[in-house]
């Protein structure tokens, strides 16, 4: 399967960037780089697309689970290297549960088989960077 995703400049520092879904989104440098900060910045988009996947194979194994969740977020720190190109060499993905009654085993395999099995995302990840990942359960 092949994607095709055109990225058009607007000008200056700002390009929008197509999507399968049929969504648009913008890139835009930050001020420090001569952009306007109307767009997301690339490198951060890569983190968000990281949540993305692993968050939607998390929330469909939830719900095939038919495990109770209240609430649930995925949080990433990811050091950026100081030379060029400066990649991400350390990302952490901080994955948060809440909820009164967590099944924390089920939850915890859930994250386990996005990590080991179903994240394609994750696993480019691994490709250049150290990936750890921790899960933090919050009983209500």
């Amino acid at each position: 399967m092949t994607n095709l995703i055109t990225t058009t400049w607007l000008g200056n520092m700002k390009f929008e960037s197509t999507n399968p879904s049929g969504h648009n989104l913008f890139i835009d440098a930050g001020p420090e780089n001569d952009g306007h900060g109307e767009g997301y910045r690339p490198k951060a988009l890569m983190l968000s697309a990281l949540a993305g996947c692993s968050g939607l194979d998390v929330a469909s194994l939830i719900k095939k689970m038919k495990l109770d969740v209240a609430d649930f977020r995925i949080d990433i720190e990811a050091n950026l290297t100081n030379e060029h190109p400066k990649i991400y060499d350390k990302v952490v993905m901080h994955f948060h549960f809440y909820g009164a009654n967590l099944n924390e085993k089920k939850l915890q395999r859930a994250v386990d088989l996005s990590e080991e099995t179903y994240c394609g995302v994750m696993e480019m990840f691994r490709k250049f960077s150290e990936l750890t990942i921790q899960t933090h359960f919050h009983q209500k």
